[in-house]
């Protein structure tokens, strides 16, 4: 039995279904079971609950050979060290109770960085504490998502650009969601693996934020832009989203270290995922515009 949180995410769903159409058995944890797709209730266990609920946990874990653990994001929360570590704390006793042998997380690279780095500290924090909990252990060491391109598609449209804090002439390290479930997958259903690590998962491409605009333009067939942002300019967007301080300098400090290269010394040793950024364009993110215009 494979257990897996966030079952109705970008990465989580993706796993399930990889899950099932390899033939096991899934039992998923989510807080609303209305959000399964009706194909995917058919084919699960479901256990309704947060996974920072020990009871939740109680009734999720018993049989499971491995877990999928990922901590679903709360901008409202006072602290996202706090916010991790509360969903690591009770992950780690639960798994040790029920004597899951894998447990398989998604994480950020760049472990060792040594300067706070707001939301990605926070994931370092939970892998020391998940990995005390007696399972063998992989932390899936991620770059930026090329999904979170998704959420400027209006910009894009309206302005003929998108924004980051990076500068536009020094690569990016990028990941595609799908390759993500893919690495999880893979881990959740060859089980012969053991001890704790780190597995950095990078996208093929080196591309700086310049070409990836330049591929952006070519797959939407319109001219697109990188504008670089300053932290200031990020920081007031977000407290015009009506995010506290607290959170707004977490955001802040995350995206500082990325500007800093906390994934950079990841490239050695990371694996290299199928996605390249122009066949994410073309896939997902091309009819993401078209449904959307």
């Amino acid at each position: 039995m494979i257990v897996v949180t966030t079952p109705t995410g970008q990465i989580g769903s993706q796993l399930v279904r990889r899950l099932l159409d390899g033939g096991k058995a899934v039992r998923v944890v989510t807080r609303d079971a209305s959000r399964l797709d009706q194909t995917v209730r058919d084919q699960v266990e479901i256990v309704e609950g947060r996974h920072d609920d020990p009871t939740v946990l109680d009734k999720a874990l018993p049989g499971a050979d491995a877990l999928f653990w990922l901590v679903p994001p709360n901008p409202a929360a006072p602290s996202t060290m706090e916010h991790y570590l509360s969903f690591a704390r009770t992950g780690a006793a639960a798994v040790a109770r029920h004597d899951v042998g894998h447990l398989v997380a998604v994480s950020s690279a760049g472990h060792g960085w040594t300067s706070p780095a707001g939301v990605l500290s926070a994931a370092f924090a939970m892998d020391a504490h998940l990995a005390t909990s007696g399972a063998a252990y992989r932390s899936l060491a991620l770059p930026f998502y090329m999904e979170n391109l998704l959420g400027q598609l209006d910009a894009i449209r309206r302005h003929n650009a998108f924004s980051l804090t990076c500068a536009g002439d020094q690569p990016l390290a990028t990941i595609a969601t799908r390759d993500i479930a893919e690495a999880a997958a893979g881990l959740l259903t060859d089980l012969s693996w053991a001890g704790q690590a780190d597995l950095p998962l990078f996208g093929p491409d080196r591309l700086t934020p310049e070409g990836m605009a330049e591929v952006i333009s070519e797959e939407l067939d319109m001219p697109v832009a990188y504008r670089r942002i300053t932290v200031d300019e990020y920081a007031s967007a977000l407290r015009s989203r009506g995010l506290g301080d607290r959170m707004v300098r977490d955001l802040v400090e995350t995206f500082a270290a990325q500007d800093g290269g906390i994934y950079d010394a990841d490239w050695a040793t990371a694996t290299i995922a199928a996605t390249g950024f122009r066949t994410w364009c073309r896939q997902v993110l091309k009819p993401a515009a078209h449904a959307t215009s």
